[in-house]
């Protein structure tokens, strides 16, 4: 998978020049590719680079970073923007789930927890395009588009490297360099990211109980995937499901 392009949007040029020099973009297959300081020339930056991936803080100048998101949208649909913000406020969250955003992250940075959001990112962009695109010719990128669409047909069945290799008949090992060098993350991230997803669809869009979540998702223990769950997401799957039906427009 090639190198995702990342736009950062910081009024503070030591936060930006912190996101650049602190985190390792090279080793989560990213590269730095511009910087915006208000929300106007962050709106230019977006047409002119068409980054993959959009840092931004709510509180620019000129045009906020929930404006920003909501007018950039209209032309670049495929684009992902992850808020970074020192508010730690619901009501900014609830604007931000409404605008699509991938994710939310407080100031200060915990860069190990964002690396885990640029996976998480890498894996949604991967999935979003090989939805999108026309069947692949070469070898590998029809393997890998044929395990991840098996993978998210049998989610709620057991799912392991050498059950894949039985399905494929290809190695354990090729099937875990596949994922490595097309998509940039390992199986079992992109296995738990993928259960993860669904999950939460589950919670927000029916009233199955926990426990029935948990099995469909392919957990086969409640107490595992809620832990697995509170790991992925911050907060128990129960806390989610509260949360976000709260939201004005994600009622049922």
């Amino acid at each position: 998978m090639k190198k995702l392009s990342v736009l950062l949007v910081d009024d503070e040029i030591m936060i930006r020049e912190g996101f650049k020099r602190l985190f390792d973009w090279e080793s989560h297959g990213c590269e730095v590719v511009g910087e915006a300081a208000d929300g106007m020339e962050a709106l230019g930056k977006i047409d002119s680079l068409h980054p993959d991936i959009v840092i931004m803080d709510i509180n620019i100048p000129i045009m906020n970073g929930l404006k920003v998101i909501q007018t950039a949208r209209i032309k670049h649909p495929g684009t992902a923007f992850v808020i970074v913000s020192g508010y730690d406020d619901f009501s900014y969250c609830q604007q931000a789930l409404r605008l699509q955003i991938t994710d939310y992250i407080l100031k200060p940075v915990n860069y190990e927890e964002f690396g885990v959001c640029i996976d998480n990112l890498k894996i949604s962009l991967f999935q979003q395009r090989t939805a999108a695109a026309p069947e692949p010719e070469q070898q590998e990128e029809r393997a890998i588009a044929n395990i991840t669409q098996y993978l998210q047909a049998h989610l709620s069945e057991e799912i392991s490297l050498s059950i894949l290799s039985e399905e494929f008949h290809l190695s354990a090992q090729y099937i875990s360099q596949l994922f490595k060098n097309e998509i940039g993350v390992n199986f079992l991230a992109y296995l738990t990211n993928i259960r993860m997803e669904k999950a939460k669809k589950l919670l927000l869009s029916t009233s199955l109980p926990i426990a029935e979540v948990a099995e469909q998702s392919g957990y086969g223990d409640y107490r595992v995937f809620t832990k697995v769950f509170k790991k992925s997401e911050g907060i128990t799957p129960s806390q989610y499901r509260r949360d976000f039906l709260e939201v004005p427009g994600m009622r049922k």
